[in-house]
């Protein structure tokens, strides 16, 4: 009875808003995701990244977000130590054909955003510049592991998005929002996404997407900023030159900083739109909320049952295609020496749906009666 309830609550909070695919009314399940990824901790035996997707699944959500082969190292292991014995990889496809991620793939999602970079180099490798053969590597890189998925998962429906992660901080090479970056950072910066999309676009021209979708997206991240002052960042200096499928915004300037206004979001979501080139299958609505959220140890709770609302409306009320809220368990420590698997509530910062000792948060409660609203007899359309 609590679960209808709150169902009931939070749909009619939404005010059952417009979600469309194209011209297609969308389920709010197959917009609103979660993130998973280097948590400090795990609940189950199962390997962790099908324990988290396991998670996800329950909660009701199909859509998901993971970090996926990149780099030198290979970034996955690191990702998901727990229960786990990761091969080492020598491809993006032999990546994708690990047992573990087998797994994710045949798992009821509807959508996976995979952050991910081409194997054999530092993933901001090109900020002091790019070869033709890079390029021509990196394309690729993207082509061979595009015509895998739209081969292997032929007429499953699923999608499949290729991001970076948040491009203005590759871009400088630190944290610095009030660095400018380089001239010729940001033009090899255009050159790199360009390389990316390239080899989806051959793939998806060789292979055609046959109940399957592959897409390309650029993650932003420092927007309010180039917005308000005109500073120079990737979403006015890089997007503009790129042919890009999707646009990810990493929203913690807007949904975060400015939680209480979501004029403040829905404006950095214009914002992108007009510097970005328009998709074929998502026209000017082709920008997605790829990260936001607010840490529980950080924030008081009525500050969260503010923000993550308000930032949910705001960008299903926009038109985002996904909506990926950060996170399913906790990936940042108060105390960088503590060990892990950590036990305590309190030696994470509380970026979660669920707590290290296994209690559900207000977010879990959330999420989940969105989307038990939206699988009875509620639809998100107009």
């Amino acid at each position: 009875m609590r679960t209808r309830l709150l169902a009931l609550a939070f749909a009619v909070s939404l005010n059952i808003v417009c979600c469309t695919y194209g011209q297609t009314a969308k389920d709010v399940r197959d917009i609103v995701g979660v993130t998973h990824v280097a948590g400090k901790y795990h609940l189950t035996d199962k390997d962790f990244l099908n324990e988290g997707a396991d998670q996800i699944l329950a909660l009701g959500s199909r859509v998901i977000k993971v970090w996926f082969w990149a780099g030198i190292g290979g970034r996955v292991p690191e990702s998901y130590p727990y229960n786990s014995q990761w091969p080492k990889v020598e491809s993006l496809v032999a990546g994708a054909q690990t047992p573990y991620f087998k797994d994710l793939f045949g798992k009821p999602f509807t959508t996976y955003i995979l952050v991910v970079a081409s194997l054999g180099r530092d993933e901001a490798y090109w900020r002091k510049g790019i070869t033709v053969e890079q390029k021509k590597d990196e394309q690729q890189q993207f082509y061979e592991l595009t015509k895998y998925l739209l081969t292997q998962y032929s007429g499953t429906g699923k999608t499949f998005v290729l991001q970076h992660w948040e491009g203005d901080w590759l871009v400088r090479g630190n944290y610095k929002g009030d660095e400018e970056p380089s001239p010729a950072a940001l033009a090899n910066m255009v050159e790199w996404l360009n390389a990316r999309q390239a080899g989806v676009n051959q793939a998806r021209w060789e292979v055609r997407q046959r109940g399957v979708h592959v897409y390309h997206a650029a993650e932003v991240n420092r927007v309010v900023q180039s917005m308000r002052t005109g500073f120079p960042n990737m979403v006015n200096k890089v997007l503009p030159y790129t042919a890009v499928d999707l646009i990810s915004y990493s929203a913690w300037d807007a949904a975060t900083e400015h939680y209480s206004d979501p004029n403040v979001l829905r404006d950095a979501l214009d914002f992108i739109a007009a510097h970005a080139p328009d998709s074929a299958d998502f026209s000017n609505r082709n920008v997605y909320l790829g990260e936001f959220g607010m840490p529980e140890n950080v924030y008081s709770l009525d500050k969260i049952q503010q923000a993550i609302p308000n930032a949910v409306r705001t960008a299903l009320d926009w038109g985002c295609p996904f909506i990926v809220y950060w996170q399913l368990y906790c990936n940042e420590l108060k105390d960088p020496n503590t060990r892990v698997p950590v036990q305590s509530n309190d030696a994470v910062r509380g970026f979660w749906l669920i707590r290290p000792d296994g209690s559900k948060a207000w977010t879990w409660d959330y999420f989940h009666g969105l989307f038990a609203a939206s699988g009875t007899d509620l639809t998100i359309r107009k």
